[in-house]
C-alpha cells in the first residue's frame, strides 16, 4: 500500500496495488470538502497517475470524514478568474471578469470534468453527506456510485449563477428531463433516497454502509481484464458522445461563462454582493431565505 498527499495534503492518494485500486480521497472536512483551483488540479494529477499506470483499475473517489463534496470553494466566489494585475504598484483592481478572461478559465475548468466523465479506467463514487455543484456532478460521473439515503444532493449554486451551469448534457442524461428542470430551475437541494426508484445511482443505503459497499464495487470491477476494461470505457465513451453529449464539451463552458456574467435585477438575490456585504455565511443564510417558499396548507 503506497500513499501521498497534494495541495497541502488537501488530496489524498492511496494505491493497493494487490487489489488494483487507487483511492482519492478530498481532505478539506472543515468546508465540507469543498475543492478550489488548486485542489482540483491535484485530483487532475492523480487521475493521470492512475490513467499511466497499467497495473491500476480501478479508482475511487471519496470525501474525508463523512462528506464527499459540497463543489467548488463558494468564499472565494469569483477569484477562480483571477484579478487584474495591478498597476503602477497598487493592489490588483476588483472588477468583473471579461467574458473572454471567463470563457478560458471556464474552459480550463469544465476540461478536468470532462477528462473525469471519459476516464479510461472504472471510477467508482463513495457518496455520503453532501453532493452538491461540482461534488454532484463528479457523483453523477462515476461509473459505479454508492451513496447514503440521506445524502443532500443538488446544484444550489443555480439560485445565483441560474441554471445553465455544469453539464447540462449530463444533467438530462443522468437525471432525465423533468428532474433535472426541476434542480437546475429551482435550485433545490434534496435528499437521494427520494431519487432510489428512478435507478439515478448504482445502489443508495444507509449511510454507515456507504463506505464498505463502495470498497465492494471497487473490488468487484477491479477483477476484470484490465485491457477489456479500458476498451469498454472508450467505446462507453463513444456511445455516449453520439446519443446523450453531442456538443457537450464547448457547450459546457459556454454557458457557465455566461452564467456567472448575469445583471441581476431589483430584489433579485445576488450572491457575491451579498457576501461582499456580509460575509459568506451570512450570504449563504440570507440566500436560503430569499429562496424560501413555504409549502402550500392542502388541509
Amino acid at each position: 500500500m503506497t500513499s501521498s498527499s497534494t495541495a497541502e495534503g488537501r488530496v489524498l492518494y492511496e494505491v493497493d496495488p494487490d487489489r488494483r485500486i487507487a483511492t482519492i480521497t478530498l481532505n478539506n472536512p472543515s468546508q465540507r470538502n469543498s475543492y478550489n483551483a488548486a485542489m482540483r488540479d491535484g485530483i487532475a494529477r492523480y487521475l493521470d497517475e492512475v490513467a499511466a499506470d497499467d497495473d491500476i483499475t480501478v479508482v475511487l473517489l471519496r470525501g474525508a470524514e463523512g462528506v464527499f463534496s459540497t463543489g467548488a470553494d463558494m468564499n472565494n466566489a469569483y477569484g477562480w478568474y483571477g484579478e487584474r494585475p495591478a498597476t503602477n504598484g497598487d493592489r490588483p483592481a476588483k472588477s468583473r471578469p471579461s467574458q473572454r478572461r471567463r470563457l478560458t478559465v471556464d474552459r480550463k475548468s469544465f476540461g478536468f470534468y470532462h477528462n473525469f466523465m471519459g476516464f479510461p479506467k472504472v471510477t467508482v463514487g463513495e457518496i455520503s453527506g453532501y453532493a452538491l455543484g461540482g461534488g454532484f456532478e463528479m457523483a453523477l460521473m462515476t461509473d459505479i456510485s454508492v451513496i447514503a439515503r440521506d445524502a443532500k444532493i443538488g446544484m444550489p449554486a443555480a439560485r445565483f449563477l441560474g441554471p445553465a451551469l455544469g453539464s447540462l448534457h449530463m444533467f438530462f442524461h443522468r437525471l432525465g428531463p423533468v428532474l433535472a428542470r426541476r434542480m437546475l430551475l429551482t435550485g433545490d437541494i434534496i435528499e437521494a433516497g427520494t431519487l432510489e426508484h428512478l435507478g439515478v445511482f448504482t445502489e443508495t443505503c444507509d449511510s454507515a454502509a456507504v463506505t464498505a459497499r463502495a470498497r465492494y464495487w471497487a473490488e468487484k470491477a477491479a477483477k476484470m481484464p484490465a485491457d477489456g476494461v479500458v476498451i469498454a470505457k472508450e467505446a462507453f465513451r463513444m456511445v455516449e458522445q453520439s446519443q446523450a453529449y453531442q456538443g457537450e464539451e464547448v457547450a459546457s463552458y459556454l454557458f457557465h461563462a455566461y452564467g456567472t456574467n448575469l445583471q441581476f435585477s431589483p430584489g433579485e438575490f445576488n450572491f457575491v454582493k451579498t457576501r461582499a456585504e456580509h460575509g459568506t455565511k451570512e450570504a449563504f443564510r440570507l440566500r436560503d431565505a430569499h429562496f424560501h417558499v413555504p409549502e402550500p396548507d392542502l388541509g
